[in-house]
């Protein structure tokens, strides 16, 4: 029972709210029957409070007698009647922290249908019936102690500068900027805030998923996941258009029309468009109680999993699907003028603006295969998985863990975005090497000058 993870915020699918309204026993109608019972064990007190969402243990002694198991049951039933804030009042045993038993060690129909009738003769036979509804799966998440600060860190570290150099260059040249450089700004915005939310999420997972700051930065943190990614998405998709714009239409006036002020307009559309598709994650996000300890919900709470399915389905398919076919239709057509302009001539011109196109075509496309496409692949697979009730554990759990290890290559697009802005700004790219090669020939001077 010992060793298994602790749940982790949106993976609480396994402790499924129970309905206990139509429970046959009212609180206080137990009573003890006549001759020797043996005492109850903790982990069936476990059991009972993790059916009301409020998972303690009990202190002291590792065995209850048993005046105080019916006493512990009768609470238990009058936390089914009553709000779950009464039933801290009214258990009638002193619970401890919480750190002594992993709280999502459940145990399924067999074991109390097993236990009651043998170790438990004061139960009443109702609970086996409604027990048939506790959830059965565990999830073993210790990988994640660990691999999402130390990525977040990495992210957090490098894509802090990296992001700022961008904006403040783009912001110096802001009278001349192509309608490009204004997606390209935007884009390092939207990755600038997110990464500043980082830290929060670090010492969150760090932790091991406590969360002390609140339930409005636990909802902020979580839009400001989502609309980061999907706003990353939807500008990328558009200095895809308005490159293949330029490579396939060099000669229409049509779309060069407005200049840079509908290139700010098409901002503003992005931006509300991305507040439309991630406002419900403020209503599904929000903190929770887990092992006594404040936790923030990612995706929903577990008894909310039903009615996030859809909406899941629905971010995926219009703020990923959609922009991604989008953009591989896209480079398909400038990939193919390309090639059919490689025999035109060897200007040098000509020559420099279609590897621009190429190198521009692979990062992008690079950026999307790693950051987005596995994450939301592997993101559908778990909803559709978790929503299946026949679905085994051993396969929930398998998802669930590929699900988080793509996690940490959704957050790695805040650091990919600034090296497609470097592959964009061929001035940047030789003031670079120039600086690069002076380093080196410094280098060089002073060892052959010190030998």
């Amino acid at each position: 029972m010992k060793g298994r993870a602790p749940h982790e915020d949106e993976d609480e699918d396994a402790l499924q709210s129970t309905n206990t309204e139509d429970c046959s026993v009212h609180p206080g109608s137990l009573q003890m029957p006549e001759g020797p019972h043996p005492p109850l064990p903790r982990r069936f007190l476990l059991v009972i409070h993790q059916r009301t969402h409020r998972p303690f243990l009990p202190r002291g002694p590792g065995h209850l007698g048993p005046q105080e198991a019916i006493n512990s049951f009768n609470d238990f039933l009058t936390c089914s009647w009553h709000r779950q804030a009464e039933c801290e009042h009214t258990a009638a045993v002193q619970m401890a922290s919480g750190d002594a038993m992993p709280t999502e060690t459940l145990f399924d129909e067999v074991f109390l249908q097993n236990t009651s009738a043998v170790s438990f003769p004061f139960l009443p036979s109702s609970s086996s019936s409604s027990s048939s509804k506790l959830p059965s799966c565990t999830y073993n998440e210790d990988f994640k102690r660990y691999l999402l600060p130390a990525v977040y860190s990495v992210v957090f570290t490098l894509g802090l500068p990296l992001n700022f150099t961008v904006i403040l260059r783009i912001w110096r040249t802001r009278k001349a900027l192509t309608r490009s450089q204004i997606y390209m700004l935007n884009l390092a915005v939207a990755d600038f805030l997110y990464v500043c939310s980082l830290p929060l999420l670090i010492f969150n997972y760090a932790a091991h998923d406590y969360w002390p700051f609140g339930d409005l930065a636990c909802r902020l943190v979580r839009f400001q996941f989502y609309s980061n990614l999907h706003g990353s998405i939807l500008f990328l998709s558009c200095i895809s258009f308005q490159r293949y714009l330029g490579i396939c239409h060099p000669l229409a006036s049509w779309h060069k029309r407005g200049g840079r002020r509908l290139a700010w307009k098409v901002c503003v559309v992005v931006w509300l468009t991305v507040a439309a598709l991630c406002v419900p994650t403020f209503e599904f996000a929000s903190t929770g109680t887990q092992r006594n300890r404040t936790v923030c919900y990612d995706l929903s709470r577990p008894e909310r999993s039903t009615q996030y399915f859809p909406y899941g389905i629905a971010l995926t398919c219009l703020g990923f699907l959609v922009p991604f076919l989008a953009v591989v239709a896209c480079y398909c057509l400038m990939a193919r003028v390309l090639c059919l302009k490689r025999g035109d001539g060897p200007g040098e011109a000509g020559r420099e603006k279609r590897d621009k196109a190429a190198r521009m075509i692979v990062i992008v496309l690079l950026v999307f295969v790693i950051s987005f496409l596995p994450f939301h692949v592997t993101k559908t697979l778990y909803l559709l998985v978790r929503s299946l009730p026949q679905a085994p554990c051993h396969v929930r759990n398998l998802f669930a863990v590929v699900y988080k290890c793509t996690r940490p290559f959704a957050s790695m697009n805040s650091v990919l975005d600034p090296i497609l802005f470097y592959f964009m700004q061929p001035k940047l790219r030789r003031s670079t090497r120039s600086l690069l090669l002076r380093i080196t020939t410094l280098r060089d001077k002073s060892t052959t000058g010190s030998r």
